[in-house]
């Protein structure tokens, strides 16, 4: 630890190196018990990755009101029933370091159940949707929705599918662990009407601090700020809270800490949403073996361990940009004083 500092410099030194260097210091230093040191390589890491990868929280807004006044419940409504019938994918959405991998683990420990990873294809067809150009960066999507038949949203739902399959093998069913998917539960349902749909959701000091001290390979560029990453769950809440509201009873929600304090009953409920009989094995879920590329990867090859929702709580004298931009609404939901 003490070579790692030393190399650590105040100015220059290669971008990558310096935030590497620093995000291992900041867990080391945690392991250490010492949060406020801890805190500081967090911030730098942090910084530096923020240089390069820059956020900007607006597009994020822009399009969430985007999807609320496109996609309300006559729009569905009107539409009810489109899309390709086929049960097969489950998808898993939210935000990273929520809990999605170990709710994609137990699932996946299930016979009639595939994991595969986080892919692309809803992404790619919202995208393809959108046709965005230098004349209109915003794109058509998602109001070109809008003007799409009931044979197109069928087309749509049967390409996700083929576009899958090289993921897939033989089981019934297969999960798509894309967690930005959040973005896009309207499309998902039109195309994919009986798929299954769920929100793997964190407390917010806990998640959203999780993602800050995670160094990820690439994307999510919310988390290299207290104040993104805060603005960035408010809009997720409000987004999702409005899929709730439009498609009552579409998105099953996993708590995590729910989850850490009751297993059992939490995978039960999860399984039952699924239409998936009981399996033994789905308690199990850390002797299945199967590749995880995310970084939960380890986490979930043991039993679920209470700690891990409270960590957040060694660091709270700092999180005070981040509970400012919560917001009162998500501030009031889950009892957060600033």
């Amino acid at each position: 630890i003490e070579d790692m500092k030393r190399q650590v410099t105040s100015e220059g030194g290669d971008a990558d190196d310096q935030a590497h260097l620093a995000f291992a210091l900041g867990k080391a230093l945690e392991d250490r018990a010492e949060y406020d040191e801890a805190f500081k390589y967090y911030r730098r890491g942090n910084g530096i990755r923020r240089i390069e990868h820059r956020h900007n929280s607006q597009v994020n807004v822009l399009e969430a009101v985007r999807q609320v006044r496109t996609l309300g419940g006559t729009f569905f409504e009107q539409r009810k029933g489109w899309g390709c019938q086929a049960p097969d994918p489950i998808f898993v959405v939210g935000l990273p370091r929520a809990g999605s991998t170990l709710v994609e683990q137990i699932l996946a420990s299930h016979s009639q159940v595939e994991g595969t990873s986080e892919l692309q294809d809803v992404i790619v067809i919202s995208r393809k949707l959108g046709e965005k150009t230098k004349q209109n960066p915003a794109g058509k999507y998602p109001e070109i929705l809008a003007e799409l038949t009931e044979e197109h949203y069928r087309e749509l739902g049967e390409s996700y599918l083929e576009t899958t399959r090289i993921q897939r093998s033989n089981t019934p069913f297969f999960i798509d662990k894309m967690p930005n998917n959040f973005r896009h539960i309207g499309l998902i349902h039109l195309i994919l009407p009986n798929s299954k749909i769920i929100d793997a959701r964190r407390h917010p000091l806990g998640g959203c601090f999780s993602g800050y001290k995670q160094l990820f390979a690439n994307g999510q560029t919310f988390t290299y700020g207290l104040e993104d990453i805060g603005k960035y769950y408010r809009d997720y809440v409000k987004l999702m809270d409005h899929w709730d509201e439009v498609l009552p009873g579409r998105v099953h929600r996993v708590q995590y800490e729910e989850m850490v304090a009751d297993t059992e009953t939490q995978i039960r409920a999860l399984l039952e949403y699924c239409g998936l009989e009981f399996e033994e094995q789905c308690l199990r879920f850390y002797e299945t073996e199967r590749a995880v590329r995310t970084p939960s990867s380890e986490q979930v090859r043991q039993p679920i361990y209470k700690d891990s929702t409270e960590q957040w709580r060694n660091f709270e004298k700092h999180l005070g940009p981040l509970k400012e931009a919560l917001g009162p609404e998500v501030r009031q939901r889950y009892s957060i004083d600033l």
